[in-house]
């Protein structure tokens, strides 16, 4: 197979996206993904979904496909690191949405779907031992699923609140890249929330990251919460946005090569909460685009 410097080059531009998962547009007073496009199609320029095979996709995803419009597919349910994972019927159910869908890539927070057996009950999201050996493991998934399904496999480093193992997690998912030879999708928030779980400045670790390797970036709000006098942040999609995951995000938009997508997780919120956020991140990617053309014509 062709190198990551290769493929990524057959990886279309997507632009500013917006993201859903079953059932999210159900939800009181949601974002109307379809009249978002209607209205401000620079907002609007693909949708991710993010799907666990036993449900499939809702009604608006079904919409959205049936269009024809741009998608990517973001895996809820399977633990690379696991080979057991990779059952018969899971790969035929990813086959068969995947060709429904027909994404630009794959991708999905590479942590603990599930504990145990993948059913319903043990679901949740846990992110790896940031190890070593955790890497290795998570390596050998991302290669599985591009093998098995065609598709880019982006992995993303996931939210949490307690955090093990000794490297920091812009250093493991660099690991994972490079053992992968793949692409990464950073998600600003869950790396905000990190940095100020373990106590590090926001910027910390990125000197580190090889920038080449990201594709997408994601952007959402989160709440903090507080229980026995400890402070944690939820991961919840708010259009509150922390300062730290702007100041990561503005950091990496110009330093970023080959990326393709950004996302605004926003799609349980009014469209009048949520504008802002867009309009600043619109306006970071047409600043990069100018900056970029700019530098074409000295």
């Amino acid at each position: 197979m062709a190198s990551f410097v290769d493929r990524v080059r057959r990886l279309p531009a997507l632009g500013l996206g917006i993201s859903t998962e079953y059932g999210a547009s159900a939800a009181p007073s949601a974002l109307d993904i379809s009249a978002l496009r209607a209205a401000h199609a620079a907002y609007a320029g693909f949708l991710e979904v993010g799907i666990e095979v036993v449900k499939g996709l809702d009604g608006t995803a079904q919409h959205w496909v049936r269009q024809g419009w741009p998608t990517t597919y973001h895996f809820l349910d399977v633990n690379l690191d696991e080979a057991e994972d990779f059952d018969p019927p899971w790969l035929q159910a990813v086959a068969e949405i995947a060709g429904h869908m027909q994404p630009a890539w794959m991708c999905g927070d590479a942590g603990l779907w599930h504990f145990g057996r993948r059913e319903r009950g043990h679901m949740l999201l846990l992110p790896p031992i940031l190890s070593a050996e955790a890497a290795r493991g998570q390596a050998e998934g991302v290669v599985r699923m591009r093998e098995t399904f065609g598709y880019e496999v982006l992995p993303e480093n996931p939210p949490g609140h307690v955090y093990l193992g000794d490297l920091h997690i812009l250093d493991f998912y660099a690991q994972v890249a490079d053992l992968a030879d793949t692409g990464l999708l950073l998600d600003c928030a869950h790396l905000a929330i990190y940095q100020r779980t373990m106590g590090y400045e926001p910027l910390t670790g990125l000197d580190g990251l090889p920038l080449d390797r990201v594709v997408e970036l994601h952007v959402a709000g989160s709440t903090p919460h507080e229980h026995d006098g400890v402070t944690y942040w939820e991961d919840d999609h708010t259009p509150e946005v922390l300062a730290e995951t702007w100041i990561i995000f503005d950091w990496l938009v110009p330093k970023l090569p080959n990326l393709k997508a950004v996302v605004f997780e926003c799609e349980r919120n009014p469209l009048h909460t949520v504008l802002a956020g867009f309009e600043r991140l619109a306006t970071a990617l047409e600043d990069r685009v100018m900056a970029h053309e700019a530098g074409e014509q000295r």
